[in-house]
């Protein structure tokens, strides 16, 4: 089994801290592997028909319990919110860890219940910190879903993806309640993978689709807040420029983008025109989670005069950038120049798909892709 110490290091942390510590993430990413290593003295799965009989009347069934108590999908049973803050208030004795696969209702219903007593933690598929930087091409090309990145082979790992895509569309989504027929949103998500590493424009997508603007925005929505998608939004600085102010789309998975574009090996992915806005997409992602920021503490920036970084942040008061290129040598660009001096950038990183650390000039430094092996916060001058 692969191990995820930097995932299980942060969850501990909060376990010790809160009454209620939440696993928000998507559907084989590994949640329940995880919430096995810390021992739950009472495990309970909505999705097991007899832990679902036990918990139809939960008062009886978990007062009198003490310790760590586990619960997974607990989506299936938003009404054990209200419950549970009852509980960690009256039993000093009880902790909970709580599963669940649909983020933006979980966090909703949890935080309207629970605030002030629970944490959160997103957990993905692997990171190259899970994986080792040995295995970084594979990470790119299989995604991090544990059983698509383990699979025997390339083909049985794109026949998982094609299924569990296939599961997502006709199982989950029904289950959050939506009722969009299956044909439907698998058209949309492939429509969508033409965007990706794109600025997503509403209009444009809804002409193409044949719907209104509106419903764009809420089948995009349902697939972020399933964790399938990531929407980027735009940094806004007081630069005196045009700047870009539409939201950028990645598909967060790798391996699932290059299932819903057909493409099954690595030199499928070679030939492909989306080889570079693939390689973006992985290497954002990777770059998203090392950095530890919460979704919505992560940024863009463009102008419309071309200008733009890929990823862009603020710790401890200062700015910090990282632009992606697919490329063995980047060289510094005028765009990477116009943003460290109109962001005030304490230090640029490009990514790159190569072996060495390198500067290209004060505060901007080239970092192969698999040096994210080792997660970072965020990283002092070039280092």
């Amino acid at each position: 089994m692969i191990q995820r110490p930097f995932d299980k290091a942060a969850l501990q942390v909060l376990l010790n801290e809160f009454r209620v510590t939440a696993i928000l993430g998507p559907r084989q990413s590994g949640k329940t592997t995880l919430a096995r290593e810390f021992d739950a003295r009472h495990v309970f799965d909505l999705e097991n028909p007899t832990d679902e009989a036990m918990l139809a009347d939960a008062k009886l069934t978990l007062e009198p319990l003490s310790g760590l108590i586990a619960i997974d999908e607990i989506q299936r049973a938003p009404e054990l919110f209200t419950l549970l803050r009852y509980l960690v208030d009256t039993r000093p004795d009880q902790r909970y860890l709580i599963l669940g696969s649909a983020s933006r209702d979980l966090i909703r219903q949890s935080s309207e219940s629970l605030a002030g007593r629970i944490a959160y933690h997103e957990l993905a598929g692997f990171h190259l910190a899970d994986t080792g930087e040995a295995d970084w091409r594979k990470l790119w090309l299989c995604g991090g879903l544990p059983p698509a990145f383990t699979a025997g082979s390339m083909a049985q790992s794109k026949r998982w993806r094609d299924q569990y895509i296939s599961t997502f569309l006709e199982r989950d989504i029904p289950q959050l309640g939506i009722s969009i027929p299956a044909a439907t949103l698998r058209r949309f998500w492939i429509m969508l993978c033409h965007y990706h590493a794109q600025t997503l424009n509403y209009a444009e997508f809804a002409r193409s689709f044949g719907v209104s603007d509106m419903t764009i925005r809420r089948y995009t929505e349902l697939l972020e807040g399933a964790f399938m998608v990531r929407l980027l939004q735009p940094w806004h600085a007081n630069t005196g420029k045009r700047l870009v102010k539409r939201p950028k789309l990645y598909v967060r998975d790798s391996g699932l983008f290059h299932s819903l574009m057909a493409i099954g090996t690595a030199h499928d992915l070679a030939a492909h025109n989306k080889l570079g806005a693939s390689w973006e997409g992985f290497a954002l992602e990777q770059a998203s989670r090392s950095i530890g920021k919460r979704r919505e503490e992560l940024f863009f920036w463009a102008t419309h005069a071309g200008a733009e970084v890929d990823l862009f942040w603020q710790e401890q008061g200062r700015n910090w950038a990282v632009e992606v290129k697919y490329n063995s040598a980047p060289r510094l660009t005028p765009s990477m120049t116009s943003a460290l001096k109109d962001l005030d950038l304490e230090h640029l990183w490009v990514l790159y798909p190569g072996d060495k650390a390198y500067a290209l000039a004060p505060r901007v430094s080239a970092l192969p892709v698999r040096a994210l092996a080792v997660p970072w916060s965020y990283r002092p001058s070039g280092q």
